[in-house]
């Protein structure tokens, strides 16, 4: 019989989800890291909240471990890395807490702005101040929402329930979506000059890292008030500061900072700041839910194998492994080359296998692809919930094999369909087990991925090459390969550039100021 160790505090429906399905479940909260590390070898699994942190030292003694299953969506204290290389899954449970979350900052909204903390305060302390605290209706008012997700769709919801007008932010927000919402969908420009009110539900990534700061709240309309109940780094917590001082910002309310736990920060004692110690997954309900929710994954995974919300694996059998991990790698490669291409309004993706490849599961290949697609502006998106995201926002995701492949032993064609365009990428895994991408966008070229590249799309015109060669120089930035394709001569161009650093964003915008440049994206892997 399977053996999981409970570390962190779950309620007792999860405990007997565990004991229904065939599973002992040993209840030992509180254990110092040395005492867990010398129990921790004679379990299959370990059941854990925020409190335990599971590092690559404690792993080295989990002998026997198989599954971590974290009851919420954070595993910043889990070491995944060190998990995956010992075959541990990793799972969470992404969904359980979105109801809590999204209550959690409609609460913080209207008490903002009703100045509910700073009037229990003084009427606690027996002044009656009745003049003093004037709000502000909430209806009638416009409510921007940064990144539309799960969360973010339950506050759209609620707030036009409110009678509030909402308008909403999001790269994957298509137009058929923001309509069955009842929203607008907006750029994110016109998301701050219009909002009385903006919250934030977007992962933090290094796309939306800092999204807020000084040059955002120059852009918004003045008296717009903040809520952020996602994640501390959204914002520049100093210009916000900066911004309720000057009068652009009304107030703010926080759940969530970028330095937690939080006992100092410069927004701390302002009386126009509301702040919680993050509490947006703190109901009985959410807790839970995640709980019973981590119960039923585990012993699923534990008794029949089956992986959900795994953040280090796809489903895959034992038997399909092997002649699959050459295929994963390039799946990764094209979904991630497709998602981080500039796109709004993302629509449907298409996958199309040819090939020896259509012969095997092409399943867990067509979900690591979308999760590349995804993952370069959502967190927390694996293998297995990547389709449920999709879904979730009516991301259309169709699959076709065919045994036939003109050109190629086995060929992926990825299409990417926006409401602004398309884009096509294509890649094939040659002898040596090894992946390359074959074309873009119709435009053939043989490239090996690196860690950092730069894509560059431009007209076919004489000394381009010299001129792109000439800027990375003068940057300091190392060329490791460069490849190139076109469609004709004079036509369309395309360069991959792989170099050995990081593409900086002064050197990008050099390199989108050169003559004859359509596009130019630095990409990572």
């Amino acid at each position: 019989m399977p053996k999981v160790l409970v570390s962190d505090k779950l309620s007792p429906a999860a405990l007997q989800v565990f004991k229904d399905r065939g599973v002992t479940a040993d209840v030992k909260t509180g254990l110092t890291p040395e005492a867990l590390k010398d129990i921790l070898g004679a379990y299959d699994g370990l059941a854990i909240r925020s409190a335990t942190k599971v590092t690559a030292d404690l792993l080295a003694a989990a002998t026997t471990l198989k599954v971590i299953g974290r009851a919420g969506i954070g595993v910043d204290n889990v070491d995944v890395p060190a998990a995956t290389s010992r075959g541990i899954v990793v799972m969470n449970t992404p969904f359980g807490n979105a109801i809590t979350t999204a209550e959690h900052a409609l609460a913080l909204m209207m008490a903002l702005a009703r100045d509910i903390p700073a009037a229990n305060a003084s009427t606690h302390a027996g002044k009656w101040e009745k003049n003093r605290f004037m709000g502000v209706e909430l209806y009638g008012k416009t409510l921007g929402i940064i990144g539309c997700g799960t969360i973010g769709s339950i506050v759209a919801d609620r707030a036009l329930g409110l009678k509030m007008k909402v308008i909403a932010h999001d790269p994957f927000l298509s137009r058929e979506r923001a309509g069955a919402l009842g929203i607008e969908q907006v750029e994110r420009d016109e998301l701050f000059a219009r909002s009385d009110v903006i919250t934030l539900h977007t992962p933090l990534t290094a796309a939306t890292r800092h999204i807020l700061d000084a040059s955002a709240f120059a852009r918004m309309k003045k008296g717009v008030r903040i809520i952020n109940c996602a994640r501390g780094g959204l914002v520049v917590e100093r210009d916000l500061l900066a911004a309720i001082k000057s009068g652009v910002v009304a107030g703010a309310a926080l759940d969530v900072f970028e330095q937690e736990p939080a006992t100092a920060n410069p927004l701390f004692g302002h009386d126009k700041v509301v702040c919680t110690p993050h509490l947006g997954a703190s109901t009985t309900e959410a807790q839970e839910n995640v709980a019973v929710q981590v119960a039923e994954q585990m012993a699923d995974y534990l008794i029949h194998g089956a992986i959900t919300n795994a953040l280090n694996m796809p489903s895959v059998s034992a038997e399909d492994a092997p002649r699959l991990r050459p295929y994963m790698k390039l799946a990764e490669q094209l979904g991630l080359f497709a998602g981080q291409l500039p796109c709004t309004g993302l629509t449907a993706v298409r996958i199309e296998f040819a090939g020896a490849v259509a012969r095997l599961n092409t399943r867990p290949l067509a979900q690591i692809v979308l999760q590349g697609v995804l993952s370069p502006t959502l967190a927390s998106v694996n293998m297995v919930n990547a389709p449920v995201i999709a879904r979730e926002r009516n991301i259309t995701v169709t699959e076709s094999q065919s045994e036939t492949c003109s050109d190629y032993h086995s060929l992926i064609q990825l299409t990417v369909i926006t409401e602004q365009g398309s884009c096509c990428v294509a890649g094939t895994v040659i002898h040596d087990s090894r992946p390359r991408l074959v074309a873009v966008n119709a435009i053939p070229v043989e490239a090996e991925v690196g860690p950092y590249m730069l894509y560059v799309a431009n007209e076919d015109k004489p000394g381009f090459i010299g001129r792109l060669g000439t800027a990375l120089g003068e940057a300091s930035v190392n060329i490791a390969t460069f490849h190139l394709g076109r469609t004709a001569p004079g036509r369309e161009a395309i360069a991959l550039v792989q170099v050995d650093q990081p593409i900086a964003g002064s050197l990008l915008d050099t390199v989108r100021a050169l003559p004859h440049v359509v596009q130019a994206v630095a990409m990572r892997f």
